[in-house]
């Protein structure tokens, strides 16, 4: 499993629509894993394929061990939603450190392949179902902040671009944590091979 970039806002990925997935083979299944890998290295709890670089529909979810269990959703479609909606708070990891109230159904019916290849059919409601919205929206090259005001929309972009001031490029390279005993180092994870490779010369010194 690898630990992928994230996409952020600005990235021309992000606004494509994904292109369904033909057939689930060892392509992307190592997606899959790489998802969960890098949502959970960014200690998110949903990532879709095109926020690190892929436009396929492809998408996780794993919003913890309240709402069992984790969800790998390809080719995903809601079939239902409840009247009923609610509004919460939502960030991305895509939008790091802005979030917004968005208001959706609070519960869904939701149509996927997994893993394996099969298709199934999941109920979801309160966070998770909002979770999976969230994503499937990605999919769709929606962003949390289509959802919200013009106004709420138009302050958020604001702190977004005062943030990323001398920022270049749209990535953002994710951190991996390396535990040694007691001792945990947090790195960035294109300095993982030096780190790596300076200890095997320690060692044949």
């Amino acid at each position: 499993m690898t630990v992928r970039d994230l996409h952020l806002l600005g990235s021309p990925l992000l606004r494509q629509r994904a292109v369904p997935v033909a057939a689930v083979d060892d392509e992307v299944r190592r997606l899959v894993d790489d998802l969960f890998e890098t949502m959970r290295a960014a200690k998110g709890v949903g990532l879709a394929a095109n926020q690190v670089g892929v436009g396929r529909r492809v998408a996780v979810v794993d919003v913890g061990p309240d709402a069992p269990p984790p969800l790998v959703l390809i080719n995903p479609v809601i079939v239902q939603r409840a009247e009923e909606r609610e509004t919460a708070e939502e960030g991305c990891l895509s939008i790091p450190d802005i979030f917004g109230d968005v208001a959706r159904p609070l519960a869904i019916a939701v149509e996927a392949t997994d893993r394996d290849g099969r298709r199934y059919t999941t109920e979801a409601s309160g966070f998770k179902a909002r979770a999976i919205q969230h994503e499937i929206d990605h999919l769709d090259g929606i962003l949390f902040l289509d959802h919200v005001s013009a106004v709420k929309r138009s302050l958020l972009l604001a702190k977004w671009k005062k943030a990323r001031k001398g920022k270049p490029g749209y990535l953002k390279e994710n951190e991996v944590t390396i535990r040694s005993g007691e001792a945990k180092l947090v790195v960035m994870r294109s300095n993982i091979a030096t780190i790596l490779k300076s200890g095997a010369e320690a060692k044949s010194a």
